[in-house]
């Protein structure tokens, strides 16, 4: 029954806890008799050797798990920046979500990002803060963060009792009892619902009254209730906040620790009862094919209905590649012939597989609302649409960010080019964030994608290929940019959410520094036994009279050094400047360190705006060493790469050219040096010095 489906997705920041809280899912459904752990390697969805290696995940995997009556299929997503489109595919076709939060580190960049993903294809959501076990975890600062950063209304649907090392459990604020592991079972699974402990009752109690009053915005018969100060029937709180997270009223948030095994339960209750089924989706729609009258189809998730399925995840296996399919409306089965509406291919289903991870398990038919992997598919790629032939729609695709970053593909002499280019193409066809093109200048293979760790763990994919040996090289610039001139401003921050607000007021002046400022920077620093600081960042505090108290001080120096990390106009760093804090404002209840360290981020964005910004890039220290005969020609060439000759020295027939060349124009110089020397000259080049750059002669396209 669709009612018994839940196709859900785990979604966070890297290092929340999302891979240990599939694997305690897993075992607790009984799927695993044995518990994985990350640090081990032997997790059920990190399968990939580059996953076990690093100990992140890197490839959304599939575990279909029996919670109860309901069947949930639980795709695990990475959650590093350089894999969002593994997220992207993800939540494309999910029905629900759980955000996994670390109670350390709140809600964190990434956590951010997949967040808002999830909003943009209208998926509901849990929140299950992590890691409460840990040193320095507040559960009640990471809701806030949630607030704050995600502007999501918290339905706190559980408490902590106890937090460190002392951490002991979580209070059910639904069934108002405390969930306690028995501590003789070794195997970690059997748990008791206990009444909650006195020392928690008053807050357990205040808590359910927030709960029930948020669930009210869902539901009016509670209203009443609350009004007439009647007790609320805890089958009447469920459906209210069931109907309250499928309209995104508000967000049931619950806490744990998944590496010791507290909480997960909860949420696994908390899917079955408050995250759709398919069929509290509205149904899929999309134009008909070849119509002239531009009409749309629409499929309801009903077996009934004709067929209709999204492609949105390919994966090369040896014996027959997986694609995997997200089912909208009727059946399929092996041997089906189907319709590819993207390419007007007709294909022939193989096999059909349920996924756990890297095992399957053989179905004879899928039907409505289940996700599987299907062999047998020749031309079906990422976002194609399968359809009955007689009743033809096409879905919406999926939509890819562009690459930001780019490597050169050098092949061996060794390699097979057949080979290679077979991989290459298997390579980008499995992650439509991946682009590759042959560089017409270098010749080069240049591979594109999200990131340093994206194309490293796709390159080394590629290195793994039987027959196919490459090296990499980097066509890519590392630019820094500073500010123009001098500014200095007062910058307000102020915010309220409903509770405690934050509030901050700072005085500073940003201002560029010559290289004479810098090294007498550098001088004080290391007079003081200090280490300079990374990109010749710099921050003074000249505060006095208190304006800003001295616990908020290093709060204003971290928010100035994170809005350096990333410059506003460019994602490049900041480097050569100076901050300065002379003054500011707090209110005694609304100002903390997050709130200053806000405010600064905000005040450096706004001080490069008003500066302007200068684009800085790498400059080389080049030594050209080539025939004499080739002087003027590579002299001449020099200058046409913008670099400036220092020096030329010529001895026995041959000459020695020294310059400073831009990195940017570089790329390729081995190979044009080669041709224009029949292969006689040779050079060597080594980091100088940054300096500034006309915008319009910078390689700026793989910003952020």
């Amino acid at each position: 029954m669709l009612e018994n489906l839940r196709n859900i997705g785990i979604i966070a920041h890297v290092d929340a806890g999302k891979t240990t809280t599939t694997e305690r899912i897993l075992y607790f459904s009984g799927s695993k008799h044995k518990v994985g752990d990350v640090d081990d390697g032997d997790t059920t969805t990190d399968y990939d050797p580059e996953e076990k290696a690093r100990g992140i995940t890197i490839n959304s995997a599939a575990v279909t798990i029996e919670w109860g009556e309901t069947q949930i299929t639980l795709i695990d997503t990475p959650g590093h920046v350089d894999f969002t489109a593994e997220v992207e595919r993800s939540l494309r076709v999910l029905d629900g979500a759980i955000g996994v939060f670390c109670a350390v580190g709140g809600v964190e960049v990434q956590s951010e990002k997949v967040w808002f993903q999830a909003n943009d294809y209208n998926v509901p959501r849990i929140a299950y803060i992590n890691k409460l076990d840990r040193m320095g975890a507040d559960f009640f600062e990471a809701i806030e963060q949630m607030k704050d950063k995600l502007r999501v209304v918290p339905a706190i649907c559980a408490l902590p009792v106890g937090a460190y090392n002392d951490f002991l459990g979580v209070i059910d604020l639904v069934e108002m009892k405390f969930h306690l592991r028995d501590k003789t079972d070794p195997k970690n699974i059997r748990y008791d619902e206990v009444d909650i402990p006195e020392s928690h009752k008053a807050e357990a109690e205040a808590y359910h009254r927030a709960l029930v009053e948020v669930a009210s915005l869902a539901d009016d018969q509670l209203i009443e209730l609350i009004l007439e100060e009647k007790p609320v029937p805890k089958e009447m709180l469920k459906k209210a906040i069931r109907k309250g997270t499928l309209e995104g009223t508000f967000t049931p948030i619950f806490c744990g620790s998944s590496k010791n095994f507290h909480g997960v339960q909860l949420v696994l209750d908390a899917v079955v009862d408050y995250l759709p089924a398919p069929s509290d989706r509205p149904p899929v729609s999309g134009p008909i094919p070849k119509n002239k009258d531009k009409s749309r189809a629409e499929r309801k998730p009903l077996p009934s209905e004709p067929f209709s399925a999204l492609a949105f995840k390919t994966v090369t296996e040896a014996n027959g590649d997986l694609v995997y399919t997200r089912i909208y409306s009727g059946e399929l089965r092996p041997k089906d012939a189907v319709m590819n509406t993207t390419t007007g291919k007709i294909e022939r289903i193989a096999r059909i597989f349920r996924m756990m991870g890297d095992r399957k398990e053989s179905l004879d038919v899928a039907g409505p609302g289940e996700i599987v992997a299907i062999v047998g598919l020749k031309q079906t790629y990422t976002g194609n649409t399968l359809c009955d032939e007689d009743k033809q729609v096409v879905l919406e695709e999926i939509r890819f960010p562009d690459p930001v970053i780019a490597q050169a593909i050098i092949p061996d002499k060794t390699t097979d080019e057949t080979k290679l280019a077979d991989s290459m193409a298997k390579l980008v066809r499995d992650d439509p964030t991946l682009k590759f093109k042959t560089d017409p200048e270098t010749k080069q293979l240049i591979l594109a994608g999200m990131g340093e760790l994206h194309l490293e763990v796709s390159i080394g994919k590629l290195q793994r290929t039987p027959g196919v040996k490459v090296t990499v090289g980097r066509p890519m610039v590392a630019y820094r940019q500073t500010l123009t001139k001098a500014v200095e401003f007062e910058y307000k921050f102020s915010k309220q959410t409903g509770g405690r607000g934050k509030y901050a007021v700072i005085y500073c002046r940003w201002e560029p520094l010559s290289k004479e400022k810098v090294e007498e920077k550098i001088a004080e620093l290391e007079e003081e036994g200090e280490k300079p600081e990374p990109n010749n960042v710099f921050f003074t505090d000249k505060v006095v009279g208190g304006t800003v108290p001295r616990e908020f001080i290093p709060a204003v120096e971290a928010g100035f050094r994170n809005s350096c990390v990333k410059g506003a106009k460019y994602g490049f760093p900041l480097v050569d400047i100076n901050c300065t804090l002379m003054e500011g404002k707090y209110h005694d209840v609304d100002s903390s360190q997050d709130s200053f360290r806000m405010c600064s981020e905000e005040a450096t964005r706004e001080a490069q705006v008003k500066s302007g910004i200068t684009l800085l890039e790498p400059i080389m220290k080049v030594l050209v060493d080539s025939p004499e005969e080739y002087q003027g020609t590579l002299a001449g060439d020099i200058n046409r790469r913008r670099g400036e000759i220092q020096s030329l020295h010529s001895d026995k027939g041959r000459c020695k050219i020294y310059a400073y060349v831009p990195l940017a124009m570089l790329f390729g110089y081995t190979s044009d040096l080669r041709n224009v020397t029949s292969g006689k000259a040779s050079f060597t080049m080594e980091p100088s010095h940054y300096a500034s750059v006309r915008e319009e002669l910078a390689d700026i396209r793989q910003t952020a």
